[in-house]
């Protein structure tokens, strides 16, 4: 049987470090990497303010899902890593106005992450959870 999966081309202009994929697709199952803030240039985009690094992560994360075919109404499960748990609040709104019931499951650890980032997360999404009517708009 043929390798079905299919690597994912984010559209960003910055790659990921050799040994992984940002994005995989496998049937109808989306896997993108743990993503963080990072902005065109490759640094952190809000950098100290949890609140936008949440917003830029998320809009990294859909770009990603988009080139799949995909969109964060399609998101499954979530890791979100917080560099301080005390971020949490600040994460959680943005979160919560971005995924709608049934809510992806999600887990949240506290985690030592590179280059400033506060707010990094990882989706697998299922293509054709949702319509297109009951999507989101974006962030």
């Amino acid at each position: 049987m043929a390798d079905q999966r299919q690597l994912i081309s984010s559209g960003t202009p910055w790659e990921p470090i050799v040994g992984y994929s940002r994005a995989v697709r496998v049937g109808k199952s989306v896997y993108v990497a743990g993503t963080t803030a990072t902005g065109p240039d490759g640094t952190i985009v809000g950098e100290g303010d949890p609140y936008r690094q949440t917003v830029h992560a998320i809009r990294n994360i859909e770009t990603a899902l988009k080139a799949a075919g995909s969109s964060l109404a399609d998101v499954v499960r979530t890791t979100v890593f917080l560099s301080d748990i005390e971020d949490f609040d600040a994460m959680n709104g943005v979160y919560s106005a971005t995924f709608r019931a049934p809510y992806p499951v999600r887990s949240t650890p506290q985690v030592k992450m590179p280059f400033g980032a506060l707010v990094g997360m990882e989706v697998t999404a299922y293509r054709g959870r949702h319509t297109r009517a009951d999507q989101k708009q974006s962030l």
